[in-house]
């Protein structure tokens, strides 16, 4: 039995967003920028659909939204775009160490280069920022606080609302990467201050190569400085032809999600509280990372006392789940996430991200349930850390 629970790191596209994206392969072939015959402008008007659907998840409009290739893109568009439009302002730049590593890697490679100074924020054990502390590092030379919206790996959702009233009074541009949160969880880009937002298409069951950069038009508007050059798409911001059958696929995802989301959420949250009663009422040495309750409704990330990630998922067979998040899974390095929350070296080492999602179910659950008590007991049989372990309990 096949079991996808990985929904983290890609989500299956949703078959109605396969069935409007065909059309676009074949006989709706046109290029978005010819506008010259009907064919283009099919096209063109697709993109548009799209634009507004996308727009409507984050409440936004939707001439904000700038297609790219996906959150990373939009990652370093947002960071690189401000510091290079803004630089006589400052070069400060404040984010946070449980950042995506497109924003980490992103500020280390302008840092490094002499053009930026980086404030990396610690977090607490839950995963949180703290204000305060994030007031006392922005300085008249701040130009960008990044935040994400909800972490990748262990599902916190930060303050955003509030972080974002505090960059509006010290005006300072607010980016988050939405990745995770979008179609997930509500997004206001107004209410909450947001000047700038990364999106990704798979992330919320569309297609993979198609993301999104929300760029505030007003009070205050964005400028950035654009990374591609070439023929101007995308209000210059983004040249290059648009893939209008996955912009298509995108959009509807977006709508989709917009319509869906607060279902949804209930019935992965119920899924996900199914499989973390069983899972702790049924074995010890079990450690919950990620806030408590603020956290992505189908998210559970677990440490298993003695029990190595890697050997767990082995066993697992072909039930998917994650050892930590798919952009570092080649590295053998601890989850800086999990290192960053105040999880030892070796517990980050026996950690696995369970993501529930929208096309799993409650016999899905059931069986990850009985196959992962199954095989945790099986191979803590035969660790001698963990027979010394209950000895001291």
């Amino acid at each position: 039995m096949r079991i996808y629970l990985d929904n983290h790191a890609t989500t299956p596209c949703d078959p109605r967003v396969v069935r409007a994206m065909l059309p676009y392969f074949t006989e709706k072939c046109g290029n978005a920028a010819s506008k010259d015959h009907i064919f283009g402008k099919e096209a063109e008007q697709a993109v548009e659909a799209a634009r507004r659907q996308i727009a409507a998840l984050l409440k936004a409009d939707e001439g904000e939204i700038v297609f790219t290739s996906g959150a990373t893109e939009s990652d370093n568009l947002a960071i690189k775009g401000v510091l290079e439009a803004y630089g006589s302002k400052g070069r400060h730049i404040v984010t946070v160490a449980t950042e995506h590593k497109a924003v980490l890697e992103t500020c280390k490679a302008l840092e490094e280069a002499g053009r930026a100074q980086v404030t990396v924020l610690p977090v607490d054990s839950t995963g949180l920022i703290d204000p305060d502390r994030l007031a006392a590092a922005i300085t008249e030379q701040t130009v960008l606080v990044s935040v994400m919206f909800a972490n990748n790996e262990i599902g916190t959702i930060q303050p955003i609302a509030e972080i974002g009233r505090l960059c509006a009074q010290r005006n300072v541009f607010f980016h988050s990467d939405a990745a995770q949160a979008a179609g997930r969880i509500p997004i206001d880009v107004e209410a909450m201050n947001l000047h700038l937002v990364s999106l990704s298409g798979h992330k919320m069951y569309g297609p993979k190569g198609v993301g999104a950069l929300y760029v505030r038009k007003r009070h205050p508007r964005v400028k950035l400085r654009p990374m591609i050059d070439g023929g101007g798409h995308e209000r210059g911001l983004r040249s290059g032809t648009l893939p209008v059958p996955l912009v298509v696929g995108f959009g509807l995802a977006a709508e989709i999600a917009a319509k869906e989301m607060s279902e949804e959420a209930r019935r992965i949250l119920s899924l996900r509280e199914r499989l973390r009663r069983g899972l702790f009422e049924s074995l010890d040495g079990l450690t919950l990372n990620g806030h408590p309750e603020r956290r992505l409704p189908g998210n559970l990330h677990v440490s298993f006392a003695c029990v190595e990630a890697d050997s767990l998922m082995t066993e697992l067979g072909e039930i998917a789940v994650s050892s930590g998040a798919a952009c570092a899974s080649a590295t053998l390095q601890p989850s800086h996430v999990l290192r960053a929350i105040g999880v030892s070296e070796v517990l980050a080492h026996d950690s696995i991200r369970f993501g529930v999602g929208r096309f799993n179910t409650r016999d899905e659950i059931d069986v990850t349930l009985d196959r992962t008590v199954r095989v945790v007991r099986r191979l803590r049989e035969r660790s001698p850390l963990y027979g010394r372990m209950t000895e001291h309990v």
